[in-house]
């Protein structure tokens, strides 16, 4: 995925790629926050409450991050707000609005330790910086996610430890992690085998960067 070859169009089809992902976080949230607050009498309803509302302070804007990079990348905001979203993409979210909706919220737990369990590793904004000549503002949600996502996923262990689960409750948050770290596999194999470039913004030739001014 990360290799020096082709890295810029790789770099600006993973924003794309990714923002269809992120944009689906704070919808997802609200949604187990909503069925978790129609059930006074479940054990797990006020913890996992309390959780969604912070979480999703947290991670609101984050997919206009993603926008702001391609923006600074050289790219169109359109390429990623356009397209219909790739089918690895919906194989990813998809799953959890159906499990918060006919099982229990509960299960996007599992998505979301696997999310921000596999954060950017930190050096990767200064390698992708010296191999395309991207600037900083071109790699601003890496940065933050290679620095958020490890006290994230510490609260989440934390929730998870202090929640009183069922068997079942258990399982469900095992099949959502397994099924989301599955697909996406799926969707970075796909990333780093072929990955066109989107449109450039404007007109006239590119810099020796690949960045438009």
């Amino acid at each position: 995925m990360w290799r020096a070859e082709g890295l810029l169009e790789r770099y600006r089809a993973y924003l794309c790629t990714m923002h269809a992902v992120i944009r689906a976080s704070v919808p997802l949230m609200e949604l187990a926050l909503r069925r978790a607050s129609d059930a006074p009498g479940d054990p797990l309803s006020e913890p996992l409450a309390a959780y969604l509302v912070e979480h999703i302070q947290e991670e609101t804007g984050h997919d206009a991050w993603l926008l702001e990079d391609l923006v600074a990348a050289g790219a169109d905001p359109g390429d990623a707000l356009g397209p219909l979203p790739p089918p690895d993409v919906a194989s990813l979210v998809g799953p959890q609005f159906y499990w918060i909706e006919n099982h229990h919220p509960v299960a996007l737990l599992g998505y979301i330790a696997v999310l921000e369990g596999y954060a950017p590793a930190p050096g990767l904004t200064g390698r992708i910086a010296a191999l395309t000549g991207l600037p900083a503002a071109a790699l601003r949600t890496l940065r933050e996610h290679a620095a958020l996502d490890t006290d994230h996923l510490d609260e989440l262990y934390a929730l998870l430890d202090r929640l009183p689960l069922t068997r079942d409750q258990e399982a469900a948050v095992a099949v959502s992690a397994l099924h989301s770290l599955d697909a996406l596999t799926r969707l970075f194999v796909r990333l780093g085998r072929s990955a066109p470039a989107p449109s450039l913004r404007g007109a006239g030739p590119t810099s020796p960067t690949g960045v438009t001014p």
